[in-house]
């Protein structure tokens, strides 16, 4: 999107990039030193420019990595878009490891037979993550070393102490992501050391929320002069301690296999935990810290001072668009505000607590290619380029789960993607990309943008939002509830807060009806968060801390089976909110200029609903592709879409018998019938029994990524891999 990314200024030559075969290959950069540290702001700003450039590229938790192939499509709500034989590799590592060659055989499970030698992402995440680590921890060491820095360290916040927090919160991020991914890891905090062997995750949690907890004082937020939100600023951080605190208050899956006293604190306490499960085979359960309110009061701590004060992050409760059309989504115009166009440097959404900038002209920008509304354009000079998007949605959380009247839905979830050559297309349900794949994401979209990149694809410019405000809501929300109950003002007013920006009003937002349904304001709360942030990569994460996947995947897989015997069986399966799915729809397209006066469509208008154009809501094409054609590349071939650019549709959420009399008007009319529901049936598999591939009732669930062979070679046997997973030979 719009600003330039993280400058190097140098910085490279300050900080060598650590060997991506061995992650041990840390030698310190000699200039990293007590006097590099004492030479300026502006050298430390440029190193730390180099290790945010390397945490944007790598990817790994926010673009390309283990976010796209196993976070981002792995939950009740995301799914796998392509085919299970031909991504096999996605599909295993984003559910629960199930081996399951007819897809439907549960006692056919095994770990045990995949070897990380299969996929070279495990070795290539684990080393950047260390990569990151090892350069930040040469920072940090210049900083400690320093004659005066009790001293810098005992005031307020300084340019020095931002540039020691900054160091601080990447080290903290990318831990909190090793042990999210991995679990127990190597610990290292002093450049250049090896470690003896595996740490404890709560032993590396300890640290890093005491680290964080030390910096947080000293670092200034996101409205101070010099600091953004590209940049790790107070807010971050106290967020950061948030999800830290959930993640290591909630349940894991743990080894036996290291000793009975191998998960314990600094001060040598030996851990206990609430067991669910245990496997012995696979040498693992899982299982809840007994001390799980301790973590949370420190992230009921930090979480109240970053809702207490923000300075320039906001909520965004209301709209304040106004126009040729009808706005009043707020929820909207959070994402609208990411896509405002790469000309106005240094522009963030108002909600984004940090952001992961990109900048168009410069590969690889993810969203919206991999996280965005699909296109069917070429790779260059299209309208827009060629968008995969593996942020898939899962039919029954659109049609079933959503509220109608939510106004997240249609933000977060679309029906349509475009032609690549100016126009709308239905995305269908068979497995693929693109527009084939199924329900897609709709929060990126290149047609959204001030001035769309045209010339080349995965260059779109816009940001990976990293955190928003509404996390740390309900996030304060959950720990409040969870520490004192339904009755507890602060997070109930939050919830609310939530509830009635995504409804537009209280009566709408029924809030005390969510609590009653979901039996408590807590598990509530964990609810939000699934329509909050779909698409996000936050629902499988929630799911395992929360304890909750023996009752979703269960009734996931019933609620499917119901849904596709119905399409099979009567043409349509209706929901209880009211919302038909059926097995074909019809379509046609128009010319929503002349009719609408705009292309680009926006909320739709109360009482329009039954509009085929304007309903579902927040799609059509952009207004002006020729005008951005000869913008971008005049000597391009511009769209060839003409007039007829939206695409009108009957029947996406009422049953039309096909051989009625409405069905034959519709189609004297102009209107296609197109299948639909009638694909899931003809992919039943990987939309009911292989979501969730591997779960097991009663077993602990394997989610984390396996050690990656040269990782275990070069530790010279200190490092085996857990779980059931085979540790692998070297590449």
């Amino acid at each position: 999107m719009k600003k330039i990314i993280y400058s190097l200024m140098g910085a490279a030559l300050l900080l060598g990039t650590t060997s991506c075969s061995d992650f041990l290959d840390q030698s310190s950069p000699s200039e990293v030193d007590k006097e590099f540290v004492l030479s300026g702001e502006t050298s430390l700003r440029a190193t730390l420019n180099g290790i945010y450039e390397n945490w944007r590229s790598y990817g790994l938790s926010h673009g390309n990595g283990t976010f796209y192939n196993m976070i981002v499509s792995s939950s009740d709500t995301e799914i796998q878009p392509e085919a299970y034989n031909s991504q096999i590799n996605r599909w295993l590592m984003s559910y629960f490891w199930g081996w399951q060659n007819d897809g439907m055989d549960d006692s056919n499970w095994g770990t045990e037979n995949v070897n990380p030698d299969g996929n070279g992402s495990f070795d290539s995440t684990w080393n950047n993550f260390y990569d990151l680590i090892g350069k930040c921890n040469a920072i940090i060491q210049a900083f400690e070393a320093r004659e005066d820095f009790e001293a810098m360290m005992s005031g307020g916040a300084t340019t020095l102490t931002q540039l020691y927090g900054e160091a601080i919160a990447m080290r903290a991020t990318c831990y909190f992501e090793l042990i999210r991914h991995y679990g127990d890891c190597a610990f290292l905090t002093i450049q250049g050391e090896e470690p003896d062997g595996l740490t404890n995750r709560d032993y590396v949690a300890e640290y890093i929320l005491n680290d964080l907890q030390r910096a947080i004082p000293h670092m200034f937020y996101a409205s101070h002069a010099g600091i953004d939100k590209s940049m790790f600023n107070r807010t971050y951080a106290e967020g950061l301690i948030g999800r830290i605190c959930l993640w290591m208050g909630g349940y894991q899956t743990r080894r036996t296999d290291l000793g009975e006293d191998f998960y314990k604190l600094a001060n040598g306490t030996v851990l206990n935990f609430d067991k669910v499960s245990t496997n012995s085979s696979r040498k693992c359960f899982y299982g809840r810290r007994t001390d799980w309110r301790s973590l949370y009061e420190i992230a009921e701590k930090y979480l109240g001072d970053a809702y207490a004060k923000h300075d320039g992050v906001v909520f965004q409760s209301t709209d304040p668009r106004s126009g040729d059309r009808i706005y009043d989504n707020p929820y909207q115009y959070v994402f609208q505000q990411t896509m405002v166009g790469y000309e106005v440097d240094n522009t963030y959404a108002d909600e984004s607590v940090y952001e992961v900038p990109e900048t168009n002209a410069n590969g690889n920008s993810e969203r919206p290619y991999a996280f965005g509304r699909p296109s069917e354009g070429g790779g260059s000079n299209n309208y827009p380029c060629k968008t995969y998007d593996q942020a898939r949605l899962a039919p029954m959380y659109y049609y079933g789960d959503f509220d109608p009247q939510d106004k997240r839905r249609d933000v977060t979830v679309t029906v349509t993607g475009s032609t690549g050559q100016g126009a709308e297309k239905l995305i269908n349900f068979k497995k693929g990309s693109r527009t084939t794949g199924g329900l897609a994401l709709n929060k990126w979209d290149e047609n959204r943008m001030t001035s769309p990149w045209t010339v080349k694809q995965r260059q779109s410019g816009v940001n990976n939002p990293f955190m928003r405000f509404s996390d740390i809501m309900l996030m304060l929300a959950e720990v409040r509830a969870a520490l004192h109950g339904d009755a507890d003002a602060v997070a109930k007013s939050v919830y609310t807060d939530i509830r009635v920006r995504a409804f537009g009003n209280l009566a709408k937002a029924k809030v005390d009806e969510q609590i009653a349904k979901w039996g408590s304001l807590e598990r509530a709360i964990i609810e939000e968060r699934k329509f909050e942030f779909g698409g996000e990569g936050s629902r499988r994460w929630d799911l395992i801390r929360a304890n909750l996947l023996e009752e979703v995947v269960p009734e996931f897989w019933a609620n499917s089976t119901k849904m596709i015997n119905d399409l099979r069986n009567n043409g349509y399966h209706t929901f209880d909110n009211g919302n038909q799915i059926s097995a074909y729809v019809w379509t046609k397209l128009v010319d929503a200029k002349k009719e609408f006066g705009y292309r680009l469509t926006t909320q739709c208008p109360e009482g329009k609903e039954d509009d085929p154009v304007l309903y579902p809501s927040w799609r059509g094409q952009n207004d002006d592709w020729a005008a951005v054609a000869a913008k971008n590349n005049p000597s391009a071939k511009g769209p060839s879409a003409g007039n007829l650019t939206n695409l009108a549709i009957k029947g996406l959420f009422r049953y039309i018998d096909p051989n009625s009399e409405e069905a034959k008007a519709l189609e004297a009319d102009g209107y296609t019938k197109e299948p639909w529901g009638v694909d899931i049936v003809n992919n039943e598999k990987m939309y009911n029994r292989l979501v969730f591939a591997g779960f097991k009732k009663g077993d602990p669930p394997v989610y984390m990524l396996m050690m990656g062979p040269n990782t275990i070679k070069n530790s010279n046997g200190k490092f085996t891999n857990g779980y059931g997973f085979k540790s692998g030979s070297a590449n």
